[in-house]
Order: C-alpha cells, then structure tokens, then sequence
C-alpha cells in the first residue's frame, strides 16, 4: 500500500471527482449514478430516470450491454494495446474496414482517435498536411458556421460558433471565420427558411472570396445541428450550394457528423441524406462505441489518403489510435446496430417521438417549436410563441428543465448556448433501442416535467 506524502489533515479533502472543477453556481443537481440498463439510470438513493437524451447523444446502443462488455473484456484478455506506429492489430484492420464499408464510396479510409474532439483536429490536421504536400501551403483559413460546436480542445474551442468564449480566446488562439448558421426558426425579418439557408450559402461564397480562395482550407459544418442549434436542419437546396461553392472554390468541405452520425437521423451518416452533395471528409465520434469506450473517427476518401501516404504521409499520432479494445467494442456496437436493425428505428421510433412531443405542443404553450431528424430531436421553449420571444437568460430555463426533468425520473441534455442569443432548448435522443412503451413513458414524464415547468413560469410572472 501507498503512504501519503503529506498527512490527511493538512488540507483539503482528495479527490472529489471530475465534478470538484465544476463551478459551485451550478444549480442542478448531479445524481451519483450506480446502476444502467438499457434506456435507464439509477441512483445511490434507489431513484431511477430515463436516459432522455442519451447522456450527451452517445449511448446510441443503451446501457448495459453485456455483448459489447465481453467482447471488450476478450479483446482485453488477448491484447489490450497495440500502438500503430510501431505495429498494426487485426481488431483496427477489422473495424476500420466495416466502418469504411456502411459509409461507402468516397470514405474508403478510416483514421480512429480516442473521442470527437481529436477526431475533428485529426481531420483538419489531414487537410492542412495535404495542402502543403500538393504545393497549396497558404491555404490556412478555416471558416464554420455561428452558432456551431466542434469540439473542446483549444484547436476546436476556436473553430465552435460560441459567442462566449470569445474573451477566452482572445490572444489566445486563433478563431476560425465564422459564417451564418442556416436556422430555420429563427430566421431574420424578410426570410423564410430556405430563402434564409440560400442567403448563407451566399455568405460562405463571399467569404471564401474576400479571404481568398488560395487561403482557404475547409469549410466545417454540421450537417444536422447538435446542442448549439437545437437539430436545426437546413433545406436540402442548402447543402447542394455549399457543394458547389466548395468544389468551384477548391475548399473542403467537412461534415461534423460526431452527433448527428452513426444512424441517428435514420441513415447511417447524415449526409447519405443529400448523395448529390456529399462532403470530402466526416468526423464521427460518440455512437461509434456508444460510451462503452472512448472512440473517434476521420473518414476520408483513399484517392487522398493514398496520394498523401506517396508524398509524405500523415503521422501525427496519440497513444490511444486505433486502440484495439476500443475497437473491439466499436466492432460490437456495429454488430448490435445490424442486430438490432437500429438504423431503421431510429427513423421509426424517431417518427413516434415527433409525434408525441408534438402532441404535448397542443396543451404546453411554452413549446415553441420542435425540430430534428429520426432520434435527433430538440424542444425550443418560449415565453410568447407567437413572437418567438425567449425567457430572459437570468430565468434560467435550461437549468430549470433538467430539474423538473430528475424531479419526473428524466436526465436531460440542455445548457445555455451562444448567450441564449439563439433560444432555448433541450434534446430528445435517448438510445436508438428504445421500445414503443418506454417512448410512451417518456413522453408522459416529459408531459409532466414541462406542465410543471409552464406552471413555475406563470408564477414568476415570465409569462
């Protein structure tokens, strides 16, 4: 056994948890989780709550899956760690092809990373590479969208269309170029949703001209938004503009498909949605291996990839890539998604969601409005829905619905973003495995937790 090097009582209490760098405003409570399965959590007082969103939209596949777990613990058994600079592993080989595969032409490569973060840095990192080795080494301008969410590492930090994190880039790191996001509730005066989506594809083109289109290394988007739009989904017109613009400009063009991928909207990359208008590189992450261990990936096609490895190759590497535990539960995920048919449901379930949440609109007039794609689904709440008019920020509103959320058995997925510049709203994507009565489970919960919620409104006089 360890000694301490100092004794216990000569400060402040060890560890905490990775809760203890959290600030100590926060006012919802975290419940001390010890027990999942399938859509449900329970807590260390017997409390038992319904996965509503999927943690962070990751547990694509729900808890507790024994398959996965074993097929983890094998790999673990036979070996658990193989670093692929200096040797390669059949579980990486195995994976990365099956992956290529449901993604289809165009994303014959697959680069894996330990989470969503890395894997969007690993792309940019590819392109920036392959700029300099085929002669284009000015192109270095990134633009995305405002609002958007890329990541958390510094690199990303800078590239997320986040109003407040401004003052902690500022000298710090250099932003990316930001364009509009194409939201279709929110959209200004004179616009409806696809002449608004038209007039940003308009701004990406003038953007990548002003800049200059030798100086422009990609452009990043999520395809389907995630927690910093609210599941805004643009007009399918949008994506082919975008395509074009890109292709004409010589831009690439990525899609962020770390949330919206892995059959959440009902196909397996949210860009088999627009085939005429398929990016040149996808990041995918969370669903991949849907919690059960840490996994990312960068899908690119091989004439880039090979054209790349015969002129320089691209090396830059983490301890963690292409970890064969991780990617024997990735392989087992895939085979749970095939299984289980789980692509299909998430279009099928998700149409039933839609349709209860829907429902509750009726009756709950701070629902302002509810938009997605499959089991990609988010609830803006409104003061006025006639005006669109938010709850003022120091209401607290997304705080307050994960409250009334636990005190209904849900755990819900909703911050505030960008400021509440853009509204407020919180996500439904709870695991793809969700069975019909479960989804009427959660809808009466959610039907109570926002009745409750609307009635706390009116007593503050938000209303």
């Amino acid at each position: 056994m360890f000694n301490s090097p100092l004794p216990q009582d000569s400060g402040p209490q060890a560890g905490g948890g990775q809760t203890a760098f959290y600030a100590r405003s926060n006012k919802v409570p975290l419940p001390l989780i010890e027990k999942a399965s399938g859509i449900y959590f329970w807590d260390s007082e017997g409390n038992r709550y319904i996965d509503v969103s999927s943690g962070p939209v990751v547990s694509n596949i729900g808890h507790g899956n024994s398959t996965v777990a074993e097929r983890m613990a094998e790999q673990a058994k036979t070996m658990e760690y193989a670093f692929p600079r200096l040797a390669r592993n059949h579980p990486n080989i195995e994976y990365s092809g099956r992956l290529a595969e449901l993604a289809g032409p165009g994303f014959e490569r697959v680069h894996l990373t330990s989470g969503g973060s890395e894997a969007m840095e690993n792309a940019i990192k590819f392109l920036r590479q392959y700029a300099i080795a085929t002669g284009k080494s000015s192109k270095t301008r990134i633009i995305t969208c405002e609002p958007s969410y890329h990541g958390a590492t510094i690199a990303t930090l800078a590239m997320n269309g986040e109003i407040l994190m401004q003052p902690f880039l500022d000298g710090f790191a250099e932003p990316s170029v930001k364009v509009p996001a194409p939201l279709n509730y929110r959209t200004p005066a004179g616009y409806d949703a696809a002449g608004y989506a038209l007039h940003c594809a308009k701004c990406l083109d003038s953007t990548i001209q002003k800049l200059g289109k030798e100086n422009v290394l990609a452009f990043v988007i999520e395809p389907i938004g995630g927690l910093s739009t609210g599941c805004v989904v643009p007009p399918g017109e949008y994506f082919s503009h975008i395509r074009e613009i890109c292709t004409r400009h010589d831009v690439h063009l990525v899609f962020d498909e770390i949330l919206c991928g892995m059959g959440r909207t009902g196909r397996f990359l949210a860009a088999h949605h627009w085939p005429e208008a398929m990016p040149d590189i996808i990041t995918l992450a969370k669903g991949l291996a849907s919690g059960y261990s840490p996994l990312g990936a960068v899908l690119a096609p091989a004439v880039m990839v090979d054209k790349l490895a015969d002129l320089s190759g691209f090396e830059f590497q983490y301890s963690y890539n292409a970890n064969p535990v991780s990617c024997a539960a990735g392989l087992a995920v895939l085979e749970e998604y095939e299984n289980r048919d789980l692509v299909n449901r998430a279009d099928s379930s998700g149409k039933k969601i839609l349709a209860g949440l829907k429902r509750l609109k009726t009756s709950i007039s701070i629902i302002g409005d509810i938009r997605g794609m499959g089991m990609l689904l988010a609830v803006e709440l409104v003061a006025d829905p006639k005006t669109k008019q938010s709850f003022p920020n120091e209401f607290c509103l997304t705080d307050k619905i994960r409250i009334y959320g636990l005190n209904h058995g849900l755990m819900i997925y909703s911050r505030q973003t960008s400021g509440g510049k853009y509204g407020h709203w919180f996500l439904v994507s709870p695991p793809l495995t969700i069975s019909d009565e479960e989804i009427d489970e959660l809808l009466e919960g959610l039907g109570s937790a926002l009745s409750e919620l609307q009635a706390n409104c009116l007593e503050s006089g938000r209303r």
